[in-house]
Parts: structure tokens; C-alpha cells; sequence
């Protein structure tokens, strides 16, 4: 979870709730911009969003809560404005299209591994991540949003997206094959138009549980035998490392509202706070 919504749950607990506004403000924008993928769009989210929660933030404070909760009001406003019909049709994803082929494996054999833990990435950096990010179908892009770019467990993910934890697993797996096939065309633009060859059965189980692997959510048995794989598949080996990369990524983005913006939606806050607060005391 982001630390800004754990910082707001402690200001309107405390009573605070205009303080609060300023750190819900940087997250909405975010979250609506990897969503939606507008600029404009997402400011009008954000100014609609935060306007209609004034009058309910006070009651909301507990961070887990607080988090759910704006979430959904967002994701909402946000599938409303976007600019995409919400009646075209929602592309599935195969997981047998999302798996490498054996040609691919072998190029990402012995690839260097990227340590994002301490990097900055720079702007450019940023604009391919997040064009990589948009390009996976709506469903799985905001499963992957809120579990790896919000950092919301899989229980809050279900909890906002009404859907069943089995299936939010399942959708984040995907959306992880999707973005890191699409950040691998960037460096590769001839590996999806490659014939693709038989993948190994065994192989094959390793990737559709990849996600469980990668989150260390399997089980001491499951765990010993993917691992066993591993050491004798380099590989699958280099395919667990290259998707992990994309998955750092993911996470290390970050889209902030410019300043200019920021402020004056600030102080638009600041006058709707203000207003309530003064008829409230009439």
C-alpha cells in the first residue's frame, strides 16, 4: 500500500482531513493515469474524485479501508471517462500466446540482469514502461496496477475489483507474460514474428505458475520442484529472471501531476473544504 494513503488514514484519524487531501491527491492522478493513459482525463478524475470525497473522508480511517475505498470510486470515474467506448469488445489473453518460444529462450540466455532495487529510471525509460503498461487489455491492466504499481495485496485487489482471489491471480499472471513480452519487443522488435516452437511439457507448468513462484506463494513441495527445474533448465532460468525484471519495472514507475496542475487543484480542495467546513457550522 502506498505509504501517502497509510500518512492521509493518520491525518483524518487525527482530524485532519484538509492535510489529508494533498497526499490523495499525487495517488488518484497516478493510479487514473496508468489506468486510463490520459493526462487530461486524469485530472478531471482526480478534481471529480477528491471534490466528492470531502464530505466522507472523516468517516474512513483506517488506511486498508481508506485504500479499497478510493480505489473503487476512482476506477469507476476513471472507466467512465475513458476515452476507449466501455462497450468495445475485452480481448483475453491466452496464456499458451503469452509463453516463449525455446528460440526465444535461448536469446535471453545469459543476459545481464538489471538491479532496479536503488535505480532511478529515467523519463524516457518511464514513457516505454507506461506505454508498455497501457497496451495490456483493461481486465488484466488493472489487476496489474494495484497489485504491483499501487502495491496492494491480492485480498484489497479483490475487494476493489469484486472479483475472486483465484481470478486476480490468474489476470496478474497474464498481465506480468503481456508487459514483459511488450518491454522484450522494445529491445527485440523480431521476437514476436518468429515461427514459435514446442515449449517442453515441463517448462510449460513452470511458466502458468511463474507469478506464484516469483510472490513466494507456493507451497515447500511446489517450491522444491520448480527449483529443481530450474537447476537443470538455464533457460527457464533466464525467463524467471527477465520476467522479474519487468515486474521491477513495473514497480519502479511513478507518473506525478506537473505542479502548476497540482497546485491549482490544491487550492480548489482547499475553498471545497473550506466551504463545507462553514456550512456545517451554520
Amino acid at each position: 500500500m502506498r505509504q501517502e494513503i497509510v500518512q492521509a488514514a493518520g491525518l483524518i484519524r487525527k482530524g485532519e482531513v484538509e492535510k489529508a487531501l494533498p497526499l490523495l491527491q499525487g495517488t488518484v492522478f497516478s493510479f487514473s493515469m496508468k489506468v486510463c493513459g490520459h493526462r487530461e482525463d486524469a485530472e478531471d478524475t482526480t478534481q471529480d474524485v477528491l471534490l466528492k470525497s470531502i464530505r466522507h473522508l472523516a468517516n474512513i480511517v483506517e488506511p486498508r479501508a481508506l485504500a479499497v475505498w478510493l480505489y473503487k470510486v476512482t476506477r469507476n470515474r476513471c472507466w467512465m471517462s475513458r476515452r476507449r467506448s466501455k462497450f468495445a469488445p475485452q480481448h483475453t489473453l491466452s496464456l499458451d500466446e503469452l509463453m516463449p518460444d525455446s528460440e526465444e529462450l535461448a536469446s535471453l540466455t545469459g543476459q545481464e540482469s538489471d538491479n532496479l532495487e536503488d535505480k532511478v529510471i529515467s523519463k524516457l525509460e518511464a514513457k516505454r514502461i507506461h506505454q508498455a503498461v497501457l497496451r495490456i487489455p483493461p481486465q488484466y491492466r488493472l489487476i496489474l496496477v494495484l497489485h504491483d504499481m499501487e502495491d496492494l495485496d491480492t485480498a484489497e485487489v479483490a475487494q476493489i475489483t469484486g472479483l475472486r482471489e483465484g481470478t486476480v491471480r490468474v489476470r496478474l499472471h497474464r498481465a506480468r507474460l503481456f508487459v514483459r513480452r511488450e518491454l522484450a519487443s522494445q529491445t527485440s522488435p523480431k521476437t514476436k514474428k518468429r515461427k514459435r516452437n514446442i515449449k517442453p511439457v515441463e517448462c510449460k507448468r513452470l511458466f502458468a505458475g511463474l507469478s506464484e513462484y516469483i510472490d513466494r506463494r507456493v507451497d515447500d513441495l511446489a517450491c522444491e520442484r520448480l527449483e529443481k527445474h530450474l537447476a537443470d533448465c538455464p533457460p527457464c532460468v533466464a525467463f524467471v529472471n527477465d520476467l522479474t525484471r519487468a515486474v521491477k519495472r513495473c514497480r519502479s514507475l511513478d507518473v506525478s501531476c506537473d505542479s502548476r496542475t497540482s497546485a491549482s487543484l490544491q487550492r480548489l480542495l482547499a475553498q471545497e473544504f473550506a466551504r463545507l467546513t462553514e456550512s456545517q457550522s451554520t
